[in-house]
């Protein structure tokens, strides 16, 4: 089956490949507004992250939209989604960490690591619950991972997955990421295991069950995955798609609004600063604030600044000052 399309976004976690051409559906036209929050997409299998992207941007009528980190057509889940001035605060959300809860198919290796690619080898090993217990220390903490050869990596400027589509064998570097928790979760039969994973940013979860067949002495390969968190986004904040089409079409074609949250969210995991009118008109005009008296608070590197219970500014701290970094107009 020919890979499907993938957008680099920083994030090479899940599988990016190259796009296969399709006829989009007609729309009507809408017109494009102004929009600032974050959609936290309950993404489906069988839909590339570009595609969500443009149906959620379709649905809000949005001007500027992104997301935080790539999920491939195979995989479902957390895709969170930026409207507007949320775009600012996308590389904050990437570098949380992600989990995963994925299954993989023993006996057989493919060259896109998943379910997708073609078989390149094959094994009639199957292991045990013991043996692979036994091996999942190997694969946590700080390790070095080969990425796949259909993969968003560029060498000499082409893609990895373009040349790995033109049958051109590279020979990608091994890097380091961080796996902070692997657990297997259940065996269902002799040729499948249910793993869960936390891990951050830069981890392929299609390497892990490469790797782990190839230790184990049979091969391995994805045959689902889904995203259940990224940063402080969890699975049971997210709406489907279909809810969301649902929504609107119920308010004749109107967004569905109620799914819309606040830019600030995107910000949660970095100390939030409360400051005064003056000196947010100080920050909004690009310059920097001094954080003055005994009970100034101690700041260093990147910090939410809010004013009057609105976002204002996102600043980085160094020596006792705020110098802004990114101004936000919406103020939500």
């Amino acid at each position: 089956m020919d890979p499907a399309p993938r957008v680099d976004a920083g994030d090479e976690t899940a599988a990016e490949r190259a796009p296969a051409p399709r006829a989009a559906p007609e729309r009507k036209r809408r017109p494009k507004r102004d929009l600032d929050g974050w959609v936290l997409l309950d993404k489906p299998v069988g839909m590339t992250s570009t595609q969500a992207v443009g149906a959620v941007k379709w649905l809000f009528q949005a001007k500027k939209a992104g997301h935080a980190g790539t999920l491939d057509p195979l995989a479902s889940g957390c895709l969170p989604i930026a409207l507007g001035e949320a775009t600012k605060t996308v590389p904050f959300v990437m570098e949380g960490r992600k989990v995963y809860r994925f299954t993989v198919r023993w006996g057989v290796q493919t060259d896109t690591d998943d379910s997708e690619g073609k078989a390149i080898a094959t094994a009639d090993e199957r292991p045990s619950r013991e043996a692979i217990l036994s091996i999942l220390d190997e694969f946590r903490g700080e390790i070095e991972q080969v990425p796949p050869q259909f993969s968003a990596l560029k060498i000499n400027g082409e893609r990895a997955y373009d040349l790995a589509r033109e049958g051109i064998e590279v020979e990608l570097v091994a890097r380091t990421v961080i796996v902070h928790s692997l657990d297997l979760v259940e065996m269902p039969d002799a040729d499948h295991a249910v793993f869960e994973t936390e891990c951050g940013k830069g981890t392929y979860v299609r390497s892990l069950a490469r790797d782990m067949g190839q230790r184990l002495g049979t091969r391995g390969h994805i045959s689902a995955l889904r995203r259940t968190r990224v940063g402080t986004f969890a699975e049971e904040e997210l709406v489907p798609l279909a809810t969301l089409r649902a929504i609107s079409e119920a308010m004749d074609d109107a967004a569905p609004m109620q799914a819309l949250r606040p830019v600030s969210i995107g910000l949660d995991t970095l100390p939030s600063l409360r400051v005064s009118p003056a000196d947010a008109a100080r920050l909004v005009h690009g310059q920097p604030i001094i954080l003055r008296g005994r009970d100034a608070p101690i700041l260093e590197g990147p910090v939410a600044i809010t004013a009057g219970g609105r976002l204002v500014a996102l600043g980085e701290a160094e020596a006792g000052e705020i110098h802004p970094k990114r101004i936000f107009h919406s103020g939500k």
